[in-house]
C-alpha cells in the first residue's frame, strides 16, 4: 500500500462531488486540494505541484481532455483519473490515449474503487520514477565504465591510473575491523584486484579476485569485476534478487556475468561477509588457491573450502561457509602470484611454509612485506595481491 503523504488536485465543477470526494480521501490520509474549473486546475497544479490529479471529463471553459493536454505540454508526469458522468467510450478512449491512469464513470456508488485506483495510479508513478532514476544511474556507471576502458586502451599510464582509483583506501578501519591491502603487478596493470566495503548498517563485505592472464585484458576484467559487485549492491539496496547479498550468490551472479560476457577470462575469487553484530564470517571460494590464513593466539591456519573458478562453468554453484571470527585475529588472503615468492620446490611445500610465514610475520600486512622481501622485487612472472583483515592485534 502507497504511503498516504501524496496531495492530490480535484477538479469538478459539481461542488457536491467534489466536497464528497475530498472528505473521503482526506479521511484515508490524503491532503487533498480543489478546484472548481480547469482554468482554476491548472493554476492550482502549477502553483502546489501535487501528486495526482482527478478531473470532471465535463467542464466549461476548459474541459477534461484539454486539462490533460496542456498539463502534458508542461512536461511534468503527473498522473491523473478522469471521473466523468459522460459514459461516452470515445471519451474514455481519448482520456486514455493522452495518458489518463484510469477513467471511472459517475456516480462512483462505492469510493473505494476511487482510493484503489488512485494508490495504484501513485504506485505506478513512483516506479517510473525509480526504474527512470535506476536507467540514469546505469546509464552513468556503464559511461564511466566505458570511459574507464578507453583510458586503458589508450594510455597504460591513464589505465593504471584508472585501476588504483578503483581500490579501496589503505588501510581502513570500520568499527574495530581494520583492512589493509598491496597489490604488485607483474606488469604496468594488474590482474589482481581487491575491494572492501559497507553492505548496511551492520554487514561489512570484501574480496579478493584474480584474473587469468596479465596485462590489459586482464586489468579491463578487473574494472568489470568492480562495476558488477557495484550495480549488484545497488540494486539489493533498492530491494534486487539477493535478498541476503551471500557471498556464494555473488561469485554466482559474476560467474554468470563473465560467460555472458564471452571475454575468454575467468577468474579465481575469495568472497566475504562480516557480520559485526554476531561477530559471523560467511565466506565463498570461487577456485582460488592459495585458501585464506587465519592467525590468532600466534598460530596461523588455513581456513577450509573449495569451489570452481568463476566465468569458466555455466553450472557452477557456490557454497557458503560460516564461522565465529575470534576476538583477537587476522585473515589473509593471497593471490597464487605470491607462492613464487615461498620457499620449496613443490606446490604442497610451498603451501606448508604459506601459515608459517603468517606466524612470522605476525599476521600484518607489515610483517608479511618484511618476512617476504615485498620492497625489493624484481620481475616477477605473476601479479600478487595481498588483503589482510584483522582486529585487535597487539
Amino acid at each position: 500500500m502507497h504511503k498516504t503523504s501524496a496531495t492530490l488536485l480535484i477538479i469538478d465543477d459539481d461542488d457536491v462531488v467534489r466536497a464528497s470526494l475530498a472528505a473521503y480521501l482526506e479521511d484515508s490520509g490524503f491532503k487533498v486540494l480543489q478546484a472548481n474549473n480547469g482554468l482554476q486546475g491548472l493554476e492550482v497544479f502549477q502553483q502546489e505541484g501535487p501528486d495526482l490529479m482527478i478531473c470532471d471529463l465535463r467542464m466549461p471553459q476548459v474541459d477534461g481532455l484539454e486539462l490533460i493536454r496542456r498539463i502534458n505540454a508542461l512536461g511534468v508526469e503527473v498522473p491523473v483519473i478522469v471521473v466523468s458522468g459522460a459514459g461516452v467510450m470515445n471519451d474514455a478512449v481519448e482520456a486514455l490515449r493522452l495518458g489518463a491512469a484510469d477513467y471511472l464513470i459517475k456516480p462512483l456508488e462505492d469510493l473505494a474503487v476511487l482510493e484503489h485506483s488512485v494508490r495504484r495510479a501513485l504506485d505506478r508513478s513512483r516506479l517510473r520514477v525509480e526504474n527512470q532514476r535506476y536507467r540514469e544511474k546505469l546509464e552513468a556507471a556503464n559511461r564511466e565504465l566505458q570511459a574507464s576502458l578507453h583510458l586503458l586502451q589508450e594510455d597504460q599510464n591513464a589505465g593504471r591510473q584508472v585501476q588504483m582509483n578503483m581500490l579501496p583506501v589503505t588501510p581502513w578501519q570500520a568499527d574495530g575491523l581494520n583492512f589493509a591491502h598491496q597489490i604488485i603487478p607483474s606488469l604496468y596493470l594488474s590482474g589482481d584486484f581487491v575491494d572492501y566495503f559497507r553492505i548496511d548498517e551492520r554487514r561489512i563485505g570484501f574480496y579478493l579476485a584474480d584474473v587469468s592472464g596479465h596485462g590489459a585484458s586482464s586489468a579491463f576484467v578487473t574494472v568489470l569485476l568492480k562495476f558488477m559487485t557495484t550495480r549488484l549492491l545497488y540494486e539489493w539496496r533498492r530491494g534486487g534478487t539477493l535478498p541476503e547479498f551471500k557471498p556464494s550468490d555473488v561469485l554466482g551472479h559474476i560467474n554468470r556475468g563473465l560467460i555472458n560476457c564471452k571475454l575468454g577470462k575467468h577468474v579465481t575469487m575469495l568472497g566475504g561477509v562480516i557480520d559485526e553484530e554476531s561477530g559471523m564470517l560467511t565466506y565463498s571460494i570461487g577456485g582460488h588457491l592459495p585458501l585464506p590464513v587465519l592467525f590468532e593466539n600466534g598460530q596461523a591456519r588455513y581456513l577450509e573450502g573449495r569451489g570452481l573458478p568463476v566465468g569458466l562453468f555455466q553450472e557452477a554453484e557456490y557454497g557458503d561457509l560460516v564461522m565465529k571470527l575470534p576476538e583477537s585475529f587476522s585473515l589473509t588472503l593471497l593471490s597464487d602470484g605470491i607462492l613464487d615468492l615461498l620457499p620449496g620446490d613443490t606446490l604442497k611445500e610451498k603451501e606448508l611454509a604459506l601459515p608459517q610465514l603468517v606466524s612470522q610475520a605476525g599476521g600484518t600486512l607489515g610483517g608479511l612485506r618484511q618476512v617476504l622481501g615485498l620492497a625489493n622485487l624484481g620481475e616477477m612472472p605473476d601479479d600478487i595481491a595481498l588483503l589482510v583483515l584483522s582486529r585487535n592485534l597487539a
